[in-house]
């Protein structure tokens, strides 16, 4: 696992609808290793294998993060904001962030101090002010406008015991497992086509993977996300399940996976001595999966997802031993295709 990697994207800003940095980071990286580099009208990179072979494999990993809108400025300099995608206000009070204007601008979420009566027991959105220091409209304009994304000033930090904690693993990680899948499968010799896939806009509409689906038509799509870790004293693993972090990935089970496909999962899994756990999605994974899923005439899905404490806040946790043991299932799994497989659940 390349670390130094993980730790970039972490430091590139990647807000859901401009997600063009990341992108051409990503790209970057894979180009080496691949046979062929591109992009879609919504802003997708791709790193093909094998382009081909009739039997296709898209792997998907969003690299898009949540984060604040400016909406408005007051005559002081003062900013409201908008959400894109599920961030917190609750959260977000006391920390600082940065605005992605023209030139990057950092700025405080302001709370009330408790002798004042502290923070609103219902805090929402339109609560959040925040301070850059600007003394007015006219000078905070200057390089900050209507639209502008904001995100956490924090990039990543090690914890004990391989834990790793940043802004955005949702889903950084998902991105960079599937470019470490390609730069380990392109040293072998496979029977079908790899698609890995850095989607765009998951937090926000999962256009991205919709758009990757319907362009490859694969015969098998693989989203790489994250899941909740129900291994803190806050959590109930009787009503949330229980998946635990540094005890492996854990495969989705529901209505939009693929049966078959887990399958062979599992079978890798046990044959490679890799830690596999179960979660459960009855009715949808709130994934990638499930927009690519409608592609086309319907695609067969699964769906691998890392352990991840704390999500949405602006410090996610997670173990670089589950990632390393997703990467290597996934590579693994890819290998053990023959490119004929037999995906329908009813033969």
């Amino acid at each position: 696992m390349d670390i130094n990697f993980l730790n970039r994207l972490i430091e590139c800003p990647s807000p859901s609808g401009d997600e063009k940095k990341i992108q051409n980071l990503w790209m970057d990286e894979v180009r080496p290793f691949v046979h062929e580099v591109t992009t879609d009208i919504s802003g997708n990179a791709y790193g093909i294998l094998n382009p081909e072979k009739p039997f296709k494999v898209l792997l998907a990993g969003h690299c898009d993060e949540i984060a604040f809108m400016v909406k408005h400025i007051d005559d002081k300099g003062f900013i409201s904001v908008a959400a894109a995608g599920g961030i917190s206000p609750k959260l977000a009070l006391g920390n600082r962030v940065r605005i992605l204007g023209s030139k990057l601008i950092k700025g405080v979420i302001g709370v009330a101090a408790e002798h004042k009566g502290g923070a609103k027991d219902t805090l929402k959105i339109e609560d959040i002010l925040i301070d850059t220091g600007a003394s007015s409209k006219e000078e905070i304009s200057e390089f900050v406008e209507i639209g502008d994304y904001i995100i956490y000033d924090i990039d990543h930090d090690d914890l004990m015991n391989d834990l790793y904690t940043a802004r955005a693993l949702d889903n950084r990680t998902g991105a960079f497992i599937i470019a470490e899948v390609l730069k380990a499968l392109s040293k072998e010799d496979l029977k079908v086509g790899v698609y890995g896939v850095s989607t765009v806009n998951e937090e926000t509409t999962m256009g991205g993977a919709h758009f990757a689906a319907a362009k490859i038509q694969p015969d098998i799509a693989l989203a790489c996300d994250v899941t909740f870790a129900t291994d803190t004293p806050d959590s109930s693993p009787k009503k949330d399940g229980d998946v635990k972090l540094g005890s492996g990935p854990a495969i989705s089970i529901g209505s939009q996976i693929n049966r078959k496909i887990n399958q062979m999962i599992k079978k890798v899994a046990k044959d490679n001595n890799h830690p596999l756990q179960v979660e459960l999605t009855p009715r949808q994974t709130g994934t990638d999966a499930d927009r690519m899923r409608f592609a086309g005439q319907g695609v067969s899905v699964a769906l691998i997802s890392l352990p991840l404490r704390y999500m949405h806040s602006p410090s996610e946790v997670v173990s670089k031993k589950d990632i390393d043991i997703e990467i290597n299932l996934i590579v693994d799994f890819i290998k053990s295709l023959k490119g004929t497989e037999d995906l329908n659940p009813l033969t």
